[in-house]
């Protein structure tokens, strides 16, 4: 049995090639799109089963599917550009019309004066019918494709599209195959009127060792790869975890290398002391992990943000780099009713925000019998009406409800500092939970002048 270093020899050699091998295609053009498809040369090897030769009829509908970051996209991109085949990429997320995706795969494959052809507001019989002129004047040489990303868009478009475009082939008598990437299965997208079904190929989340293969080659010219090979392993072993998402990792491993170098720039370590580099880096990268998937901040105000942590020694050190964003003034004040209200009973409103709420009897009102507090049970929803009724109450000026104040609520869910917990149909009375941290909304308190623990139940 091949150990791990033998099986990367490998498959940036010989069997790389062995896989990539299809009749019609040029040796020395498959051989470069291997080797840059690290170990992703199974799948491209089933593809390029599947396409057949380049002349010959293809399948007319493929579906591939695979988790984000599992190098769907990255495949074909080579293979149809080392390959050099006729194709037309889509993207339908940028597609937003039926219009729009017509005219683009038009251009494509026969040039700005086809696409000139459709109508204002085209159908999908004109599109069929202008694709078979232009079809009958440029015949296919050999077989060209569609490819499609983001292809879960396409079940919100008009009923017929994902239909027609899964029997395209047949529809314009071409020689033509459409290629659809989803990160959803192919169950959860069927059709309810039924399709012709296409083949199916699944791309598997990468392993650890295969990870650690890819983000290897990424290796700064400045230092070994024996280096940069065991600061991804001990990447790798604090992230891997939590995060399979290689783009997020090849981000992560670009960030942190710096911080990881300091050592040997300073002169206190060698590249073999894997150990002091391994010390410096530790408390760099568990920061690094509360910020796992958040893009708020760009790689050079994360560096500048954690230079700033440093060297402050207030109240603040020592929260995760989300609690220093910077939010609108009024956004403030929202998330500090949205806690309030997940963490207070409903019952103690009229205590807390209402000036002259009468006598309540203080035996009554204090947690007589409750021993558990509302922060070990954590965050309960709230309707929308109570969260603007304690935000009017605590803001400590007159804010008329304007567009702005729910546009800054989208904001704060966007941003995942709020969540919604009831369905999109439920739009007379929605509900919300608070998600941050007792640490994150006490630092954000302090920005406002505002004193939160007055205002919480559980530290009467």
């Amino acid at each position: 049995m091949c150990s791990e270093r033998n099986v990367c020899v490998v498959v940036d050699g010989v069997r790389m090639t062995a896989v990539l091998q299809q009749p019609g295609y040029d040796e020395e053009r498959l051989r470069q799109a291997a080797e840059q498809l690290p170990s992703r040369e199974v799948q491209a090897g089933m593809l390029l089963s599947l396409m057949g030769e380049p002349d010959q009829y293809s399948y007319p509908s493929i579906f591939i599917y695979g988790h984000q970051a599992s190098g769907k996209s990255y495949v074909m991109q080579v293979l149809l550009r080392e390959l050099e085949l006729p194709h037309a990429a889509v993207s339908c997320v940028e597609c937003v019309s039926a219009a729009l995706l017509f005219e683009h795969v038009l251009r494509s494959f026969f040039g700005d004066d086809a696409a000139s052809r459709l109508p204002r507001s085209p159908s999908l019989s004109d599109f069929v019918r202008v694709y078979r002129q232009q079809c009958s004047q440029s015949p296919a040489k050999q077989t060209r494709y569609i490819v499609m990303e983001k292809a879960e868009l396409l079940r919100d478009a008009d009923a017929n599209i994902l239909p027609a475009f899964l029997r395209l082939q047949e529809l314009v008598e071409d020689n033509i195959t459409v290629i659809l990437l989803s990160e959803i299965v192919w169950d959860k997208f069927r059709p309810n009127t039924g399709c012709l079904e296409p083949l199916l190929l699944h791309f598997p989340d990468y392993s650890k060792g295969e990870l650690h293969q890819i983000l290897s080659r990424d290796r700064h010219p400045s230092y070994s790869a024996e280096l940069y090979s065991s600061y991804i392993n001990i990447l790798l072993g604090v992230f891997y975890s939590v995060c399979r998402d290689l783009r997020e990792l090849r981000h992560l491993a670009a960030l942190n290398f710096s911080k990881f170098c300091e050592p040997l720039l300073e002169g206190r370590a060698k590249e073999t002391d894997t150990h002091k580099l391994w010390r410096n880096i530790e408390p760099h990268l568990k920061r690094a992990m509360q910020t796992v998937y958040l893009r708020e901040v760009s790689s050079l105000q994360w560096e500048q943000m954690q230079q700033m942590e440093e060297k402050e020694c207030g109240a603040l050190r020592g929260l995760s780099a989300h609690t220093h964003i910077e939010l609108p003034y009024y956004s403030k004040f929202l998330l500090i009713a949205a806690y309030l209200a997940s963490y207070n009973p409903a019952r103690t409103d009229k205590r807390f925000f209402v000036k002259h709420h009468g006598k309540i009897r203080k035996t009554n009102f204090l947690k007589k019998n409750e021993k558990t507090s509302n922060h070990l049970l954590g965050p309960k929803p709230f309707p929308l009406d109570r969260l603007l009724a304690i935000f009017y109450s605590v803001v400590d000026s007159r804010v008329a409800p304007s567009a702005s104040i729910f546009s800054q609520i989208s904001s704060l869910v966007t941003l995942q500092l709020l969540t919604k917990v009831s369905h999109d149909d439920q739009l007379d009375a929605p509900k919300y939970k608070c998600s941050v941290s007792m640490d994150f909304i006490c630092a954000i308190s302090r920005t406002v002048n505002f004193d939160i623990i007055k205002y919480l139940y559980d530290f009467l």
